[in-house]
């Protein structure tokens, strides 16, 4: 979200090229030496905006930057190749952290930040929001810094909820009530992803709301507990009883929002860095009536997600980690998350979000929604493993089940006996 695109964020110009070396780069590979840090990130806007800015790093510490910008699967492929192969030839790193910083991780490939972490207390890795410190961090071992985070919210619309004469759900029993009360043949109550593998990560706050998650304690699979079974059948039933007619089961999130954004279902949720794509008049038919809320809370309350999509890290076998790591820094301070998140991008900084102007941008209930889904947010939305694609298609299973009538809760046992099956086979 693999789990999310990054043109999730933005419309970050897909013209952009592969390779392409900016900011003070454009040195041939025999020019490389200490004052050359060479970066590489991922098309985003996070990126361009750092892009923008790396002059003024470069002015600020004599270094040069050779940045190199690709594509989310290029940028898969160039990891696979050079890091696999003990390449020096990349410093800094963008990556993400839940989707390969295990892999990465346990495969040597990330230097160990931790220490680096702890030197400045300027800096101040204590600023930043737990869920995605954790997720960033193998076997207690930091490997990364978060750039990116998000979180699963409640997008609803706000003149159905007046029309229908109901307030904003704040528990799930109230947002089936609402779901059902507003659906009809022309709009329907709930909306979400379907797809067995694209619906895991939003499916996974429901999973914690109910008092779940993909693993226990031990480690062993626990999708087959009875707080997942009910997890899987209220998400699916909601959208099977509720949601669009015919609804198909391979949705990601460009179609569920687009339902959403047609002003086709009253209530979706999702991930808040969408947001833009309700709000933004050009693509939206309800933004001036779209709002916001925390996840409804579950049995064991509102737990949603809140986890970082992306993060810097420091390619283990480079020779130039100290600089690597002067950048990292610059890019991840105070002063630079705000900028980002200005600019739309959730940063991971608490002190950011409780700035006024880190919130400037933002819709009020939105930042409302956050500030309490960053206090009460799990961090991580998918199962916490090497292989994350197999492991999302095995625990997304029940979903599907759920959303097409079978039972989830047989379907739930299948998948716990697989999962279990896969656990044991990672873990030799």
């Amino acid at each position: 979200m693999k789990r999310r695109s990054v043109v999730k964020y933005a419309a970050v110009a897909a013209a952009l090229s592969v390779g392409l070396t900016a900011c003070g780069g454009g040195g041939s590979s025999e020019s490389k030496g200490s004052d050359t840090v060479r970066v590489t990130l991922a098309n985003h806007v996070w990126t361009e905006g750092i892009k923008a800015a790396t002059p003024e790093f470069e002015k600020s510490t004599g270094l040069k930057v050779e940045l190199t910008q690709l594509g989310e699967d290029q940028l898969s492929d160039q990891y696979n190749v050079k890091l696999n192969a003990g390449s020096d030839e990349i410093d800094v790193m963008m990556y993400r952290p839940l989707q390969e910083g295990k892999a990465f991780a346990k495969n040597g490939y990330l230097a160990d930040l931790t220490g680096k972490v702890a030197e400045d207390a300027d800096w101040n890795w204590k600023d930043y929001q737990d869920g995605p410190v954790k997720a960033s961090t193998f076997e207690d071992k930091v490997m990364g810094v978060p750039i990116i985070t998000e979180r699963e919210v409640l997008y609803y619309r706000k003149d159905l909820l007046k029309a229908a004469g109901l307030e904003v759900p704040k528990t799930m029993e109230e947002l089936e009530a609402a779901a059902k009360k507003i659906a009809s043949a022309d709009t329907a109550g709930f909306v979400a992803r379907t797809g067995k593998s694209a619906a895991v990560t939003q499916f996974s706050s429901f999973l914690y709301s109910f008092g779940g998650d993909f693993t226990d304690e031990s480690g062993k699979s626990a999708v087959g507990s009875e707080e997942a079974k009910k997890a899987y059948a209220f998400y699916g039933g909601l959208i099977k009883n509720y949601g669009p007619k015919n609804v198909s089961t391979d949705m990601s999130w460009p179609e569920a929002m687009a339902i959403f954004t047609q002003g086709k279902a009253a209530f979706y949720t999702e991930a808040d860095s969408l947001y833009k794509n309700a709000t933004d008049p050009a693509k939206s038919k309800v933004a001036d009536t779209v709002g916001f809320a925390p996840l409804p809370a579950g049995p064991a309350g509102s737990k949603p997600y809140n986890i970082p999509s992306w993060g810097l890290a420091i390619n283990k076998a480079s020779g130039n980690q100290d600089n690597a790591w002067k950048f990292i820094k610059w890019a991840t301070s105070k002063e630079r998350t705000l900028e980002a998140q200005k600019a739309g991008v959730p940063g991971p900084r608490a002190s950011v979000w409780s700035d006024p102007a880190g919130t400037s941008t933002y819709p009020k209930d939105l930042a409302s929604a956050i500030a309490v889904s960053a206090e009460n947010g799990v961090g991580h939305d998918r199962p916490q493993v090497v292989t994350v694609g197999k492991a999302r298609e095995i625990v997304g299973e029940p979903i599907v089940a759920s959303i097409t009538g079978s039972d989830a809760s047989s379907a739930a046992d299948q998948a716990n006996t697989a999962f279990q099956k896969f656990l044991d086979g990672e873990n030799k």
